[in-house]
């Protein structure tokens, strides 16, 4: 068990090191889908030689689908709001939302009849309501008030990452492992990126002397893909129950780092935010194989 728990730490150690660096990243003036492609190239050098080897990578018409679906839902869209709103946004702000994506994916999940709620988790939403009011609302956690509409772009990226979670169990993932997803989506989502990116002249040009906000795309990309397939051993290993705690790792060392290494500092009535929300999302986390009226299992 130890070995598990550090495993999870180090998950959330890496991806919440991965909000900064994505700061760090448009500061500097890298865009959207500049990151995204590099980022999403890097994924699939890292897990594509893997699939490869462990039986292929499938082509077929429903297989393109998914990997079409999650490219869009899962990294296009809700990336691209997410480099948007971090230009704006503080590190750990952005981080806190980060963590409504279990809030987000509930209501959702209702919606397509892919998961059920009880009484604990819609309290769960509404303490995660609560905290988002605290967040945007006069006089609460942010810095200044113009934020507000970036604020509102964060939080509408969590939605689409509820939508492809929630679209994958759904429609079904077709016997496509979760490596076999992130390969797929990987290279759907670099060959969308790069006309995207080279269009709006946000392409980042790798040939030439690297700066500190090129390193930070580069390691965002790896620690992305990296914690993503450590999270998927810790879910064979140890559970999708255990493995989804990381949630909160990543919120926390996401405001860590922000506060380490960008110097920020939080207000109370942020702190009083990310209190609410944690409450909430231990509320709406999932249960471990317990039935529903229906008969669906929820994990």
């Amino acid at each position: 068990m130890a070995t598990m728990v550090a495993v999870l730490v180090l998950l959330g150690a890496g991806w919440g090191l991965s909000v900064p660096l994505g700061k760090i990243a448009v500061m500097a003036g890298h865009r959207d889908f500049g990151i995204i492609f590099w980022q999403s190239v890097i994924a699939a050098a890292v897990v594509l030689p893997f699939v490869l080897l462990r039986g292929g990578l499938p082509l077929h018409r429903k297989a393109l689908l998914i990997y079409a679906f999650v490219a869009a839902a899962g990294t296009l869209i809700p990336n691209a709001a997410s480099f948007s709103a971090q230009r704006f946004l503080p590190a750990g702000v952005a981080a806190l939302c980060l963590s409504l994506i279990p809030m987000t994916a509930l209501p959702i999940a209702l919606l397509m009849r892919t998961d059920y709620a009880t009484p604990g988790r819609l309290l769960g939403l509404v303490a995660g309501a609560i905290g988002v009011a605290l967040i945007v609302l006069p006089g609460s956690a942010l810095p200044d008030r113009s934020m507000v509409p970036w604020v509102l772009l964060a939080l509408a990226a969590t939605v689409f990452y509820g939508l492809e979670g929630n679209g994958i169990i759904r429609f079904g993932p077709t016997g496509l492992g979760p490596m076999q997803m992130v390969a797929g989506a990987s290279l759907v989502t670099a060959l969308i990126a790069l006309p995207l990116a080279a269009a709006r002249g946000v392409f980042i040009n790798p040939v030439r002397p690297w700066v500190e906000a090129d390193w930070a795309v580069a390691v965002g990309g790896v620690l992305n893909v990296g914690s993503y397939v450590g999270y998927i051993w810790l879910v064979g290993r140890a559970g999708a129950v255990f493995a989804s705690q990381v949630s909160y790792l990543v919120t926390g060392f996401g405001v860590f780092w922000a506060m380490v290494l960008l110097g920020e500092r939080f207000s109370p009535w942020f702190w009083a935010a990310a209190a609410v929300i944690f409450v909430g999302l231990a509320l709406v986390q999932p249960r471990a194989a317990t039935p529903d009226p229906s008969g669906a299992v929820a994990e």
